[in-house]
């Protein structure tokens, strides 16, 4: 793993990495990880009806909108880098040369742990795909006979952020990380995405409600960690640790 401590996000849609972990991201650029956002695509097509809405619309101007809000929430969550493959929605286009350019981040990127989305959504299958399209080019950036010579990936975790309706989901997170500090920060950034304004309030009570299972698996009443903000992860993989 390089000097510098590192994470990555791996977004379906521009607007993805703001509501599900914009308070990871800003809490680990305060601590000094450099992270990286990888955007598949803008959300184009399946994520901006805001805009579609509008007389004359097109798609490079719903593409040029989603990618300025992208970038202005990427500068209000200190974003070490935000990269954007425009690989459209609505299906996002996994073929081999895409996959390839998401293994090629990843090895840049080094992460010491990686985001992404829920391992099933019925409702967005570009978010589930992502995530089998992720674990896949995780396990190709670890293997020593791809790009020979290349830096090879070591053991990220991969964290699943929370989709938007859990309970069809199937998603059960063991993680929550306090946001408290940073949530002004991701406040900011929510409001970037004009197109989704709808959301807004919606990821505003998702963090609150965190904020309480946050408190009570930290103690409850009997001495648990205060906690106004929150998010919740699901892990993938097992934790190596020296004490618990």
């Amino acid at each position: 793993m390089p000097a510098t401590k590192s994470a990555l996000v791996v977004s379906a849609h521009a607007a993805d990495f703001v509501w599900r972990c914009g308070g990871a991201i800003a809490l680990h650029a305060e601590l000094g990880y450099q992270v990286t956002v990888l955007c598949l695509s803008f959300g184009e097509r399946g994520e901006s009806a805001k805009l579609w809405k509008q007389d004359g619309m097109t798609l490079d101007r719903v593409k040029d909108v989603r990618r300025k809000e992208a970038e202005n929430a990427a500068k209000a969550l200190s974003v070490h880098d935000l990269i954007s493959l425009d690989l459209g929605d609505y299906p996002l286009d996994f073929t081999r040369e895409n996959k390839m350019k998401i293994v090629d981040v990843i090895r840049k990127a080094q992460p010491a742990f990686m985001f992404s989305h829920s391992k099933y959504d019925p409702y967005n299958t570009d978010h589930m795909n992502t995530t089998q399209a992720v674990l896949e080019c995780r396990m190709i950036a670890q293997a020593w006979g791809h790009n020979p010579g290349e830096e090879v990936l070591g053991a990220p975790q991969l964290y699943l952020f929370e989709p938007h309706q859990t309970e069809q989901m199937g998603w059960k997170p063991d993680t929550f990380l306090d946001i408290t500090p940073v949530w002004a920060k991701k406040r900011d950034a929510v409001e970037c995405m004009q197109g989704q304004e709808h959301l807004w309030e919606y990821y505003t009570r998702v963090a609150e409600q965190r904020a309480n299972h946050f408190k009570r698996n930290s103690g409850g009443q009997s001495g648990g960690r205060d906690c106004k903000y929150a998010e919740g992860y699901e892990s993938i993989f097992p934790r190596t640790v020296d004490e618990l």
